[in-house]
């Protein structure tokens, strides 16, 4: 990726995943101010509309210094703002990446997770993506995360192992489940 490099927007049959913009503050606050939504997160519930905005500042900036990539999921017929998803970090020297999602609990239970995560999974399998062709994908939950497990398990991740607190936030350490997915083991469908 260089400077000039446009931030990919991407299709799936019922979502649009684009750059998150400075004028989504009040659904990025929305999404990250409800507690069912950063229950396994690194973060505390937002309080403040302030938090939204340098949020969305910390993704453009990852972007911008190639360490990551955050796409806004809108619904396709409404552009309405309803999660993100992306690469929390990429490293493509090493071809790899750590994958992150989050949606808001009125469309929990409808695909939209696995639908939007495919479609990056693709883009960054495929060299689509201006980091290059990726070979590993890693997602790492949290034990009782049963959805987010789910989901990654849905588009072919392998439990690869736990990480014995290996996570600390919210004042405690916290276990994390390994899974990753290979290039080669990835399909479309």
């Amino acid at each position: 990726m260089d400077g000039k490099t446009i931030f990919p927007s991407l299709k799936t049959a019922r979502l649009t995943l684009s750059p998150i913009r400075e004028s989504d503050n009040h659904a990025i606050f929305t999404l990250f101010s409800t507690p069912a939504v950063v229950e396994y997160y690194d973060l505390e519930a937002f309080t403040e509309l302030e938090q939204a905005d340098k949020i969305i500042a910390f993704f453009k900036t990852r972007y911008q210094d190639k360490l990551g990539i955050r796409w806004a999921i809108r619904l396709q017929e409404s552009d309405q703002l309803i999660g993100t998803c992306g690469f929390n970090s990429w490293n493509p020297q090493m071809k790899n990446a750590v994958i992150g999602y989050d949606l808001l609990p009125d469309f929990w239970g409808k695909g939209y997770t696995t639908e939007a995560i495919r479609r990056i999974i693709q883009a960054a399998f495929s060299g689509e993506l201006a980091c290059g062709a990726l070979n590993r994908i890693q997602g790492d939950t949290i034990p009782g995360n049963d959805a987010s497990e789910c989901v990654l398990k849905k588009v072919g991740f392998k439990e690869e192992g736990l990480r014995r607190q290996s996570g600390y936030w919210k004042n405690q350490f916290h276990d994390l489940k390994c899974f990753g997915l290979l290039k080669s083991e990835f399909t479309h469908a």
